[in-house]
C-alpha cells in the first residue's frame, strides 16, 4: 500500500514586533536601508553612526510615528572597544534587550600594498572586523538565555573574492566570514543564527568615496571606474540596492530562515558565478 505523506505545514513567520536590534553604521547607505526594513516589521532600532544626530533625527521620528517603534542613536566609534560596550548598554537601557545584531559599519581605503598606510590598515581591521567580534561577544550571552537571536554580518563580495588595491578591506571581509561561521557553530543549539550577507557594489557614500581613489590607483577616469571596474564585475551591470539588502536581512530574522546559519549569501548580480 502506498503511503502518501501529508503536505508540510508552512512555518509561520515569526512576529518580530517588539524585538530590538542594533544596526551599526546605520545613518546612511546599507545600514539605513536595513534599519528601515526592520522598523517596518515592528523592530525597535538602535542607530549608530558619526555626524550630528540632527541629520538622522527626522528619519527616526518618522519611523517611530509610522511603524510604532522605539529608536535610539549611538555615536559610538566602532574602532574603540569602550565605545562599543557603551552602545550595547545604551541599547539595553533603551529597549530592555537585544534580539538582533547587524554588524554593518565599515570603512575603506584603496591603495597599492607597498604604499598602503599602516594606520589605514589598522583602522580598517578595527572597524570592519574587530568591532563585530566585540558586539557579538557582548550580545550572545543574553541571546542564549532567551533561546533566540539573529546575528547578521554585512560582509561583502570581497569576503569571497579579492580585488587589487584593497588589501585591508579584503582581509577584514574574509575574516568576517570566518567569524560568522565560527559563531554559527557555537550558538547553533541555542536558537541563534549567524549569517553573512555578501553584497556586490551598492552606490553608498563608501563606494562613492572609492571611485576617485580607484581612478587614481588604476589611472582611469571616474566614469571608467564605474562602468569598467565596478559594474563590469556584476553581470547584471546594475548596482545592488539598499532595499534589497534590507529585505534579505528581514527574511533572515524570521522563522522561515531558522535553519540558515553559517551561510555566506552573495547579493552581487552574478559576480561570483563567473
Amino acid at each position: 500500500m502506498q503511503v502518501t505523506e501529508a503536505a508540510a505545514t508552512p512555518t509561520p513567520t515569526r512576529n518580530l514586533r517588539g524585538k530590538s536590534a542594533i544596526v551599526t553604521g546605520s545613518t546612511s547607505g546599507i545600514g539605513l536601508g536595513i534599519a528601515r526594513a526592520l522598523a517596518g516589521a515592528g523592530v525597535n532600532v538602535m542607530f549608530n553612526g558619526f555626524g550630528p544626530s540632527v541629520d538622522i533625527d527626522p528619519i527616526r521620528k518618522e519611523l517611530e510615528r509610522h511603524d510604532r517603534i522605539k529608536t535610539a542613536i549611538s555615536g559610538a566609534d566602532m574602532s574603540k572597544e569602550e565605545d562599543i560596550a557603551q552602545m550595547i548598554e545604551d541599547a539595553r537601557t533603551a529597549f530592555g534587550q537585544i534580539d538582533i545584531l547587524v554588524n554593518n559599519a565599515g570603512i575603506q581605503h584603496v591603495e597599492a600594498i607597498e604604499t598602503f598606510p599602516v594606520s589605514k590598515w589598522n583602522a580598517i581591521i578595527a572597524v570592519d572586523l574587530s568591532a563585530a567580534f566585540h558586539t557579538i561577544r557582548a550580545v550572545v550571552p543574553e541571546m542564549k538565555k532567551r533561546g533566540w537571536g539573529r546575528i547578521i554580518n554585512i560582509a561583502s563580495v570581497h569576503a569571497l573574492v579579492a580585488s587589487p588595491f584593497k588589501s585591508a578591506y579584503v582581509a577584514a571581509k574574509h575574516g568576517i566570514l570566518g567569524l560568522t561561521k565560527t559563531v554559527a557553530l557555537e550558538v547553533a543549539e541555542h536558537g541563534i543564527t549567524a549569517n553573512a550577507i555578501c553584497p556586490g557594489y551598492v552606490l553608498t557614500p563608501l563606494v562613492e568615496k572609492q571611485i576617485p581613489e580607484t581612478a587614481k590607483a588604476r589611472m582611469l577616469t571616474e566614469e571608467q571606474v564605474v562602468h569598467d571596474v565596478l559594474l563590469h564585475a556584476q553581470p547584471t551591470h546594475k548596482f545592488v540596492t539598499t532595499e534589497e539588502l534590507g529585505e534579505l536581512t528581514l527574511f533572515l530574522c524570521q522563522d522561515g530562515a531558522k535553519s540558515i546559519t553559517g551561510a555566506a549569501i552573495p547579493v552581487e548580480g552574478g559576480w561570483t558565478a563567473q
